[in-house]
């Protein structure tokens, strides 16, 4: 609920935001208050409390309280802020394991099972797979490839956006195109989505639920993460990605069965010649 309120800030009149300010400072209090007293706290009316209300999807003021409630219960009880410039070793282990941490409790929350039963269909029966992402997004995709080619399945992941919007292209029906991007706005795979739909083919995209692509995939498996994007090295968001298509390959994995048995075993003994011995 507060990741919600936070989104639709830009989009709320004044005090509808000072409404959020609060709220955000202080969501265990607010549950614990009436409209009357939050409205006198928050310094705003109560007709403004109903809007925000109805902004946010709830149908007033009860299922609000409920709706935070229920999203503060499913946090740790450690609140974390961004490391400061002099942040000592602990407390950056302690925080970045705590983002971490919370961000994927998130994302599992909120992760449509519907939409994964959904894009490991499509992969199961996928005649060839490639995984497209750009910057920290194409590093994502790569690791998820690798996955999906210890598993036997015909695949390949591109970084680079002339490379796959060139094969965007020549896509065919049958073919499945897995998208990773942490904004959903970079125009490169955007483009490459469209191009891929084009020829017939599936996109399963692995990114925020708010975004253009998103809405233009066929199967979008999201990761609502408020990550600052100017921040250099983006962390949460790609480790919830990649544990998206850890899902996604143990869900291939599964359904494909004896067929895959035998090839893991050989892929096996082919590393294992390849190890020391103790």
């Amino acid at each position: 609920m507060l990741n919600r309120i936070d989104e639709i800030r830009p989009q709320l009149r004044p005090s509808e935001r000072q409404l959020a300010d609060y709220i955000s400072a202080a969501p265990r209090e607010v549950v614990d208050l009436s409209m009357i007293e939050l409205a006198a706290r928050a310094g705003i009316s109560q007709p403004t409390i109903a809007r925000f209300c109805h902004a946010l999807g709830c149908s007033g003021f009860r299922e609000f309280k409920i709706r935070l409630a229920q999203s503060i219960a499913s946090t740790l009880p450690v609140v974390y802020r961004d490391v400061l410039p002099d942040e000592g070793a602990a407390g950056i282990a302690a925080k970045v394991f705590d983002r971490t941490i919370m961000a994927l409790m998130d994302v599992r929350n909120n992760l449509s099972t519907d939409s994964v039963a959904h894009a490991i269909e499509l992969l199961v029966h996928a005649r060839r797979i490639e995984f497209y992402g750009a910057g920290g997004s194409g590093v994502a995709a790569l690791d998820i490839q690798h996955k999906f080619f210890r598993l036997g399945v015909p695949s390949v992941a591109y970084s680079d956006p002339h490379t796959f919007s060139m094969s965007a292209a020549l896509l065919d029906a049958g073919d499945v195109m897995v998208a990773v991007s942490n904004t959903g706005r970079t125009r490169d795979v955007i483009d490459a989505t469209r191009s891929a739909l084009a020829c017939g083919a599936s996109v399963i995209a692995i990114t925020h639920g708010h975004s253009p692509l998103a809405r233009l995939a066929s199967v979008a498996l999201m990761a609502n993460l408020d990550e600052d994007s100017d921040i250099y090295a983006p962390m949460t968001s790609r480790i919830s990605h990649l544990a998206i298509g850890d899902i996604l390959a143990v869900g291939v994995a599964l359904q494909r069965g004896p067929e895959l048995a035998g090839k893991l075993a050989r892929a096996k003994e082919v590393l294992n010649r390849r190890r020391l011995t103790s």
